[in-house]
């Protein structure tokens, strides 16, 4: 018997996908637990709708990232840090600093678990933030750090 998947099933398949298991298997097992359903016309009808909507989706946001990377691009965020003499610096400018400047300054919403900062930064000076808007997609993030 075939049957779509509801959910992932270990050593079987993922979920929407297509499978042949055993009748017994199919009724007592998959379809009694909810973990798939028969693939009839009707439900492999349903997949197809869901299937065309998840890539509609899919390809909106990538759309939506790569506007938002362009419009990174132009844009640039200040942040202050404390400083001692000769130019030292107390502390670091963390991710967590840059999303909120980013929010204020600019008003975007910039997770910054997205930001891949390597070791936070510990000097002055201008640097370039890549910023993880999607699985395709980086943008740039111009960050000024000036003395407090």
């Amino acid at each position: 018997m075939k049957v779509i998947l509801l959910s992932d099933v270990k050593s079987l398949g993922k979920k929407g996908e297509i499978v042949n298991v055993s009748d017994a298997y199919a009724r007592n097992v998959l379809i009694a637990k909810k973990l798939g359903v028969e693939a009839n016309n009707k439900n492999l009808n349903d997949l197809k709708l869901q299937n065309r909507h998840k890539e509609r989706v899919e390809e909106e946001n990538l759309k939506a990232a790569t506007e938002l990377a362009k419009k990174l691009e132009d844009l640039k965020v200040e942040v202050k840090i404390k400083t001692g003499e000769g130019g030292r610096t107390f502390g670091s400018v963390s991710t967590k600093e840059i999303s909120a400047a980013a929010k204020e300054q600019l008003d975007l919403d910039i997770d910054k678990k997205k930001m891949q900062l390597s070791e936070p930064i510990k000097s002055l000076g201008m640097y370039e933030v890549p910023v993880r808007l999607h699985a395709k997609v980086t943008g740039i993030l111009r960050v000024h750090v000036n003395a407090e």
